[in-house]
């Protein structure tokens, strides 16, 4: 049985800290500005580490791009928008919230790549579609946000400077660096990639001490979280399905096919957190975010059991 991820071990961690002692006052205003540098800071490095001939490399295999991303910004807001209207009273506002969020994000990159490449899959065309995903999410999640959840707030003068200046900007000048530092971001990826996720760790932590202070564990109850990795649950086997029958129908090779299940099921925790923290009001974060963490643990149990079940085919 696979271990609880590192990185989600260390988000848990976060958030029992901040249950027992949440920052407050100027404590957690000066927290909240260190968190606003913290994602520039990631999505300049992300567009540093990306070269710009991937993005043109991506539409190389344009139907199977094309339909990661129809999986990835069309099929799972529909479903989650189809099951918040069946079953409205099922969860409260904010998880609801939470559950369309999630369905709003980009695929993942390095795990999406990780598992095609046991599951001895196509990982060219796995690296071209998440980058792909991650790019068009940086512009397509706060579009889907106001549409699904009619969250009108995302499109206030604040809050379109704020995507702009903390999301847009830092990855348009990491691109136009990347010929200069690009090479250096590589070479020292894992130091930058512990500053990464150190920095999602501390967006948790200030995220959830003002969702403390806010009262949320008076409102979600150890059933709300075992609704909401029920229906975690049921959206990623629905996509791992769908995926997977919609390459057969498309006549993909197996290899290909295994690319489009793993990229279009896939939701990232890494770009999902620091966006949550830009769109959402800091009350609600903390809240908006927990559906999150639990279908990433899901994807990658699951999703690594399928890996190594297709690394054992001999053929579909």
């Amino acid at each position: 049985m696979r271990r609880l991820d590192p990185f989600l071990a260390s988000l848990i961690a976060a958030i029992v800290l901040a249950t027992l002692l949440p920052c407050r006052g100027a404590v957690a205003a000066n927290l909240r500005t260190l968190t606003t540098l913290c994602i520039a800071l990631m999505f300049f490095l992300q567009g540093a580490r990306l070269e710009p001939r991937a993005v043109l490399e991506s539409i190389r295999d344009w139907r199977l791009q094309i339909s990661v991303l129809i999986c990835t910004f069309i099929l799972f807001p529909l479903l989650g928008l189809g099951l918040s209207r069946l079953l409205p009273h099922l969860l409260i506002g904010d998880m609801w919230q939470g559950v369309l969020f999630l369905c709003c994000l980009p695929s993942t990159v390095q795990s999406s790549i990780a598992l095609t490449s046991i599951a001895r899959g196509n990982v060219p065309a796995a690296i071209c579609a998440a980058t792909l995903s991650n790019i068009a999410g940086i512009v397509i999640t706060p579009v889907l946000v106001m549409l699904v959840l009619q969250h009108g707030g995302v499109w206030s003068a604040r809050a379109i400077l704020d995507v702009a200046t903390q999301l847009l900007l830092p990855f348009a000048i990491g691109q136009a660096l990347h010929s200069r530092i690009g090479s250096w971001v590589k070479r020292h990826k894992l130091p930058l990639s512990l500053t990464d996720r150190g920095s999602i760790v501390l967006v948790v932590y200030t995220a959830f001490s003002g969702a403390v202070v806010e009262g949320i564990w008076h409102r979600v109850s150890l059933r709300d979280l075992a609704i909401t990795g029920g229906l975690d649950l049921l959206l990623l086997v629905f996509v791992l399905i769908f995926t997977h029958t919609l390459g057969r129908l498309f006549r993909f090779t197996a290899p290909s096919t295994i690319s489009l299940t793993f990229c279009g099921s896939k939701k990232s925790l890494a770009s999902g957190v620091p966006m949550a923290n830009v769109l959402f009001p800091t009350a609600t974060v903390g809240t908006v975010v927990l559906p999150l963490m639990i279908y990433h643990q899901l994807q990658l149990f699951i999703c690594t059991l399928l890996a190594r079940h297709y690394a054992q085919r001999r053929d579909f």
